[in-house]
């Protein structure tokens, strides 16, 4: 008997991804307003508990594209700071271009090396729809509404005849915008560097101290993330539109967590705490079934580099042999929304502006982050600019020591701010998380394992 799950003609696949926005959106209960993304979630599966393999934006990328960690796909920095793909054949674009699928790019990709320049076609897209352009002056906002246009454009010229197609939509929100669209460091997230949103409604991050300045930035990022709510409903519409949803698997994501103090480019939750929701034929209902209305939340342990081998299984296509992802279908076609295919999620840092070699591992009681540098004080550079920063290094807290070693009980802890790695109460789950991250690095064949990364960037 056929597999009723099993499509008639293969699914398409569309990839939504953002820059800089974590967890942050209403699906995961914080109180800003994503009505598109609620939609989605409650039509689909919503990950609860997922996790980036590199909470710095190339290197998280690379890790999702090609379902390796970033010391084996080479992508240890960001790609225009010295960061390149050892083997950009493994991209998840290629091997759907392999399998006849149409691989479009339409947006913001951040895993193309400079120096040597690679092209699209290297990485596995047959078509840019919003190729590079240099000097034109146009804002990344205005490049926002052009990515989604370009997409919708796509969607709208579908025939029927056409070959499956991949689509990797890619948003420069919900970052910070850069000094020439925003005067000055980079401040706000809109244009002209005014903070934006009302700031008396709002409930900050644990890491950020409740001032008037981090409540007026946080307000700002809540601004942006409406406007990218806005970008993702014109695209999920266009689907509907054109009758593909019933034929398209969606996955929304993004690269880490948000461009605050202690978040972006930290190995707690608060830096590899990713949004991840998927949409399609036989997801969002127990048992399978197309509900556009039920929705699930599954609370296992994910990491991004489980996506490419779920894809696989989804689209019945074989895996490549070069993935160290798992596949996330058995809970995605189970009935138990606790359960999970990893008992550990494992994370890194290299370098993002400044060189800054960290490794992690996570369970679902513990959290364990080891250094490989004395530095003596926090690396201010990997800290985007903003006035929640500048807030914090005019008390001195930029300059306080950081230790070799950082074990969080999650259940006593659940913000990670109380380091366990000293407490002999811990001597046990710290022992215990001590090997476990041994063996992951030797079974990588992680450089740091024998105290060595190339300085990029």
């Amino acid at each position: 008997m056929a597999d009723p799950s099993t499509p008639k003609q293969p699914l398409n696949i569309v990839y939504l991804h953002s820059h800089d926005t974590g967890r942050y959106i209403s699906p995961y209960g914080h109180a800003v307003d994503t009505p598109h993304l609620q939609r989605f979630a409650e039509s689909g599966v919503l990950f609860r508990n997922a996790f980036c393999a590199s909470p710095t934006c190339s290197p998280s990328r690379a890790c999702l594209l090609t379902g390796q960690y970033a010391h084996t796909n080479g992508m240890t920095a960001l790609a225009h700071r010295g960061g390149r793909l050892h083997e950009p054949r493994h991209t998840l674009p290629n091997h759907l271009k392999t399998h006849g699928y149409q691989t479009v790019l339409a947006g913001f990709e951040h895993i193309r090396s400079a120096d040597p320049p690679q092209t699209m076609c290297e990485l596995g897209y047959t078509h840019d729809l919003c190729p590079r352009q240099s000097g034109t002056g146009v804002s990344p906002i205005a490049k926002d509404k052009a990515r989604v246009e370009a997409a919708c454009g796509f969607l709208d010229r579908r025939s029927q005849d056409d070959p499956p197609f991949f689509l990797d939509v890619g948003f420069f929100a919900t970052h910070r915008l850069p000094p020439e669209d925003a005067p000055g460091p980079r401040i706000a997230w809109h244009n002209h560097g005014a903070l934006t949103g009302d700031p008396r409604y709002v409930s900050l991050p644990p890491t950020l101290p409740d001032t008037p300045a981090s409540r007026r930035d946080f307000a700002d990022y809540a601004h942006a993330v409406r406007r990218l709510d806005r970008c993702y409903g014109r695209l999920l519409d266009t689907l509907e539109r054109q009758g593909l949803s019933d034929r398209t698997l969606v996955i929304i994501t993004t690269d880490h967590g948000i461009a605050f103090p202690g978040m972006k480019c930290s190995l707690t939750a608060h830096g590899t705490g990713v949004l991840l929701m998927m949409r399609g034929p036989g997801l969002g209902e127990a048992g399978g079934g197309m509900n556009r209305r039920s929705g699930r939340v599954l609370n296992g342990l994910v990491s991004q580099i489980d996506v490419f081998p779920t894809l696989c299984d989804l689209v019945h296509l074989p895996k490549p042999d070069h993935l160290q992802g798992l596949s996330l279908q058995p809970v995605l076609h189970g009935t138990d929304d606790d359960a999970s295919v990893r008992e550990a999620v494992f994370a890194e840092v290299n370098t993002h502006i400044d060189h800054q070699p960290m490794r992690s591992v996570r369970t679902s009681r513990y959290s364990y982050i080891r250094r490989f540098e004395e530095k003596p004080h926090v690396w201010p550079r990997n800290i985007d600019d903003s006035v929640s920063k500048v807030q914090l290094d005019e008390v001195g807290l930029l300059e306080h020591a950081l230790p070799r070693e950082e074990l969080f009980d999650l259940y006593r802890d659940p913000t990670e701010a109380c380091n366990r790695a000293e407490d002999p109460e811990y001597a046990q789950p710290l022992a215990e998380l001590r090997e476990r991250l041994d063996q992951w690095m030797a079974d990588t064949h992680d450089p740091m394992a024998s105290g060595w990364i190339a300085r990029t960037g």
